[in-house]
């Protein structure tokens, strides 16, 4: 997901007087901001970094419905509007059929020493933002049994 896009869309959410869509991309584009001004590339934003900050955002709208109390339906429709709109800038993640494939082919080697640890080191910065940890964790647990 390229930087300006969500920046665009932030505008045109605005023009068009949504304000819940315009206050989700908004949080997206102040979440992106902050990591790149942590990670000290202010200036350069690339798309990996808002792809792994939308995750990461994501997941924590997913806990928020999740935990949202049933009796707070103004609550719950709320962090439901929020977690739809970045799911809509959310990168596809791989299936566990497409990790099990990558890591059969690309690390077949780690993978024959049978050591979840040392695969798990090797696999993760590679597949990380592409695939979800717990299915890339299931899926060498599968293969370490294998």
């Amino acid at each position: 997901m390229q930087f300006e896009t969500l920046q665009k869309d932030m505008v045109a959410a605005m023009k068009a007087r949504d304000k819940s869509r315009k206050d989700s991309i908004s949080s997206l584009i102040s979440a992106v901001k902050k990591v790149a001004i942590d990670e000290g590339c202010r200036d350069d934003i690339k798309e990996e970094l808002v792809d792994r900050v939308i995750l990461k955002e994501l997941k924590t709208a997913k806990e928020q419905v999740d935990s949202c109390p049933a009796e707070r339906t103004d609550l719950l429709a709320e962090y439901q509007a929020r977690y739809a709109v970045i799911k809509e800038y959310a990168p596809e993640l791989m299936s566990a059929d497409e990790v099990k494939a990558l890591l059969s082919g690309q690390f077949a080697d780690v993978i024959a020493t049978r050591n979840k640890g040392m695969i798990m080191k090797q696999v993760m910065p590679v597949l990380k933002g592409k695939a979800d940890g717990k299915v890339i964790n299931a899926v060498v647990g599968e293969l370490c049994k294998g």
